[in-house]
């Protein structure tokens, strides 16, 4: 089913996570992510089509619709995982073009089903992760890394020890690590209290001063989030 795009007012805390401070060699003024008609199908059936928008630094697009239209499907696309039946997603800094698959060091990505090891704690998990990556973080970074996110004091406690919320927590620091220009954020606030929403709308924040986000959500009140809303349909259609 056919997209639609809508421009939305913003809202946002202005409070800044102190942990994003970037050098001058790190910034992506020029950074856009272009998406030419893309559509999906599973089978024979149509999930959406017609896609098209440009998003620029400092900008925030919202993807909304009900179970099933898409959304996470959508971001899955524009981190790599995913290739769509029809249509591109690139990446453009200056002269430079990349496809998703080859942008996964500007991207960040925070999704329910992002698996974390339990049986390490959370620094050791940041620390597989960065060393993943290629990159160094120090034990004092990470902890400050966490102190931001509210998890102050508890980086060497097993994962198996933490709740729900703390677990989601830890993904926005998974995602984090790198400092990344381009942020995906499925269902964002999923097993956040109040005061762990407040800090995604924080990160969202700042995330605005170095790069964009995309965030996937069916829930209302993450709309004003963004500076664009694309409603995803309601159903599938046959291809």
């Amino acid at each position: 089913m056919a997209s639609k795009i809508l421009r939305v007012g913003v809202e946002t805390d202005t409070e800044a996570l102190e942990w994003f401070t970037r050098t001058e060699d790190m910034t992506y003024a020029t950074l856009q992510l272009k998406l030419t008609n893309i559509a999906l199908n599973y089978g024979v059936r149509r999930v959406f089509s017609g896609v098209d928008l440009t998003l620029n630094p400092g900008e925030v697009l919202v993807v909304s619709g009900s179970n099933g239209s898409g959304k996470s499907s959508l971001l899955r696309v524009l981190c790599g995982l995913q290739r769509p039946s029809l249509g591109e997603a690139r990446y453009y800094i200056g002269d430079q073009v990349y496809t998703p698959d080859q942008a996964t060091w500007l991207i960040g990505w925070v999704a329910p089903d992002l698996h974390l090891y339990r049986e390490l704690t959370a620094i050791e998990n940041l620390q597989f992760f960065a060393q993943v990556r290629g990159i160094q973080r120090s034990i004092p970074d990470l902890e400050a890394l966490l102190e931001e996110l509210g998890l102050g004091g508890r980086g060497h406690d097993l994962l198996a020890a933490y709740s729900s919320g703390m677990t989601q927590r830890l993904r926005y620091a998974y995602a984090l690590l790198h400092q990344p220009p381009v942020l995906l954020l499925d269902e964002p606030t999923v097993t956040l209290d109040e005061r762990g929403a407040a800090v995604v709308e924080r990160v969202v924040a700042r995330q605005r001063e170095h790069g964009m986000s995309i965030i996937a959500t069916n829930d209302p009140r993450e709309l004003r989030f963004g500076d664009y809303v694309l409603r995803l349909g309601l159903e599938a259609q046959p291809v």
